[in-house]
């Protein structure tokens, strides 16, 4: 093999978490060098051109919430392009000609709700409060490095005291709520709160988005505070925004600033193996023959790629590989992306609306119709009638079309997650002609404005972006597969049962949404690390 240089760390993977972890490294003074197999970084956070040049369509993520402020400007990132334009709140058109928005402002909110319910228009208030008091508190938990949970040594006793400590906020009843959170299901907890199908099938969906779970699988009550309190650690609870010139711009800014404090990035660098002597990695090999030498290596690829197929299997315990093997990234979700010449008119509230056109469009008209669409896919068949998360990017970023013109993106589910195994594309676009025929029974006429179409099902992300099972968190966001377990349990802390090598996917603690949280904290434990002697030419 030709050697291609020394390091003190190469990043295997050139995603949002890969990006901001050579950033930060390389801005410490680390010579750093990222690995991207494609021929662009941003993984599943990139802005394509799928119809040509006059379109940029987020491909896969399609939103984010706002990265902390400690990554956007320790990174710099508003000089490189960096801005992100805030979404409006949900609206849902029901086919009786009837809708439900639900705006920031409270006392809208209360009237929109109330015109289907006063009592759920009142228990919101109450729901939205209680929900915030535990946000306060579990929300900063997102952005800790997970202690070893059993663990007897005096450095982890200390690191799970420091966390009891975190908790104090929490009374008797608090963690009661919290471990309540954690194990039911989203329609256990709407049904303590609210009575009515609309503000019932309107919640239930941020339990279940990207989930292989219909909103009565247990654990997906958690799955909603999760998009609920992901960014309460930086002052920003629940934001969720449009990245100007679409999720690729947030990479490329990424990349820019990476680049900007010295870090190599490299395309088109497929990784063959981590390489590992002694139980302490020394580099990688690429599959054009080149070698890099480095003490410190970060997987910011799924764990199934990282430790089942780049490292040798007798370089890992046997149980830890296990672990890896029964790790869950099943999904169905299917993305159908879409160009139009005009915007969608809803029959229920005619004429553009900046909070309909420029929020989230959802299409579920109860819980118990989600539940369906689930245990379609769950028998094998894709959804008769699916339920679609649909954002128009376009009317606040003309960046991304003509004048006049629009791009669509509506994330759907489900599928059977076994459609990861092969294409089956003529049943993906009999079930993305569903999503559009419901959108026209709402929006008359909206078929006819469309342009192009893309349709992007489990096959193709796990095969094109690397996203095994389809799945967008890089694992199932269960009770078995969160904070101290993910992904295995005393290897949460982003280090691997081998020496120098990190990990910071999305499958690790942070993980889910475009945060950069992993990147941050892979970084922050090298750091420590460094500190105690593990590592070695890592700037402190």
């Amino acid at each position: 093999m030709a050697n291609s240089g020394n390091f003190d760390v190469v990043v295997v993977g050139g995603g949002h978490n890969g990006l901001v972890a050579a950033g930060l490294l390389a801005q410490r003074g680390a010579r750093v060098t990222v690995l991207e197999r494609r021929s662009v970084v941003g993984g599943a956070a990139i802005t394509e051109q799928p119809w040509g040049p006059d379109f940029k369509m987020t491909a896969l993520s399609y939103v984010m919430s706002l990265m902390p402020a400690t990554i956007v400007a320790g990174l710099q990132l508003e000089r490189h392009g960096y801005k992100v334009l805030p979404q409006h709140g949900y609206f849902v058109p029901y086919r009786d000609g009837t809708y439900l928005q639900m705006p920031d402002d409270p006392r809208r909110r209360h009237e929109q709700v109330a015109k289907f319910s006063r009592h759920d228009a009142d228990a919101y208030v109450r729901y939205d409060d209680w929900l915030g008091r535990l946000a306060a508190v579990l929300g900063p938990l997102l952005s800790v490095v997970p202690p070893k949970l059993g663990s007897h040594r005096p450095a982890d006793l200390l690191d799970q005291a420091r966390l009891a400590w975190r908790l104090r906020g929490l009374d008797t009843r608090g963690v009661g709520d919290a471990v309540r959170l954690f194990s039911m299901s989203i329609a256990d907890l709407l049904d303590e709160w609210f009575d009515s199908p609309q503000v019932q099938g309107v919640l239930s969906v941020s339990g279940v988005i990207g989930t292989w779970a219909g909103p009565r699988s247990p654990g997906t009550a958690y799955v909603m505070a999760h998009h609920k309190i992901g960014d309460v650690g930086e002052g920003q609870l629940g934001a969720w925004g449009f990245p100007v010139g679409g999720m690729g711009a947030v990479t490329e800014a990424l990349r820019r600033a990476a680049e900007s404090f010295g870090a190599i990035v490299r395309t088109n660098s497929a990784v063959q193996q981590i390489l590992v002597r002694n139980g302490r990695v020394t580099g990688v090999a690429l599959t054009n023959g080149d070698e890099l030498r480095a003490d410190v290596v970060i997987a910011a690829t799924h764990p199934k790629i990282t430790f089942l197929e780049h490292i040798a299997r007798d370089a890992l315990p046997v149980d830890f590989v296990e672990r890896i093997e029964r790790w869950k990234t099943r999904s169905g979700t299917v993305k159908v992306n879409l160009a139009l010449d005009r915007l969608p008119e809803f029959a229920s509230k005619p004429g553009f609306d900046p909070e309909v056109h420029g929020g989230t469009i959802v299409l579920a008209e109860s819980l118990d119709e989600i539940e369906s669409a689930f245990q379609d896919a769950v028998g094998g068949r894709a959804a008769a009638l699916p339920f679609s998360d649909i954002c128009i990017p376009s009317v606040f970023d003309r960046t991304l079309a003509p004048e006049g013109k629009h791009v669509m993106s509506m994330f759907t589910q489900w599928v059977p997650h076994e459609w990861a195994s092969k294409p089956n594309n003529e049943a993906l676009d009999a079930y993305a002609d569903r999503v559009i025929d419901r959108v026209e029974e709402l929006a008359p006429g909206f078929r006819a404005s469309i342009l192009h179409r893309q349709v992007i099902g489990p096959y193709e992300m796990e095969n094109e972006y690397s996203l095994i099972g389809g799945n967008i968190f890089h694992g199932e966001l269960s009770a078995d597969q969160m904070f101290h377990m993910r992904p295995a349990p005393g290897f949460a802390d982003y280090r691997t049962p081998v020496h120098g090598l990190y990990q910071a996917s999305s499958a690790t603690h942070g993980g889910g949404g475009v945060t950069g949280i992993p990147g941050l904290n892979a970084v922050r434990q090298i750091v420590r690390d460094r500190r105690r002697g593990r590592v070695r030419r890592i700037a402190s």
